[in-house]
């Protein structure tokens, strides 16, 4: 894995409203930490930061404008000067600048983290895919939540992560972790 100058490190939807309980049970208890570490490698290398935020116009959603839950996480709060892009949807590429900002730039990989794995991370990564993006999915800086499958039979929050992760590995992108990417930014 080799990582160029420009490679933009994009974080979807980590906001406040991810740890309301109603989600449920979730996975990769240290996603948040691990996107703290790609930050920060980011940050001291000065690399493209791209922060997307989730305003939902659903009324009862937590994750919507004036919501506490609205609020980003600590673990990945933008600093003074970084892209924050707003999304009303799944993907961060619908109704946004994202895509013109990134072509502007000349950024053509991005390396993804964020929530949730098979919601807004899949949406977003199966457009930079199509897209023609190079694109590299963190798997442990990613979570999500379990469900209940089209059947009825109920998936843990890993077995609906690992399906997320096995539709976006190789059409859309490649599927790392976050030692790797960390290991490929020794040396910049």
């Amino acid at each position: 894995m080799r990582l160029p100058h420009s490679a933009a490190l994009l974080v979807i939807d980590v906001q406040r409203a991810i740890d309301h309980p109603s989600w449920g049970e979730r996975n990769n208890p240290r996603a948040e930490a691990n996107i703290a570490a790609l930050l920060a490698a980011w940050r001291s290398a000065g690399r493209p930061i791209y922060h997307v935020r989730h305003d939902s116009t659903e009324p009862h959603s937590h994750y919507r404008p004036g919501q506490a839950g609205h609020e980003f996480k600590a673990d990945a709060m933008p600093l003074a000067g970084e892209v924050v892009i707003a999304k009303r949807t799944n993907s961060a590429f619908i109704g946004t600048d994202l895509e013109a900002r990134l072509r502007a730039a000349g950024q053509t990989v991005l390396v993804v983290a964020g929530v949730i794995t098979n919601n807004s991370v899949e949406a977003t990564v199966r457009m930079a895919g199509n897209l023609g993006f190079e694109t590299f999915v963190v798997e442990d800086a990613c979570f999500t939540f379990g469900r209940k499958d089209w059947a009825g039979t109920w998936r843990t929050a890993a077995e609906v992560h690992a399906m997320s992760l096995a539709n976006l590995e190789g059409e859309y992108a490649r599927v790392v972790r976050t030692a790797e990417v960390l290991e490929t930014l020794t040396g910049w």
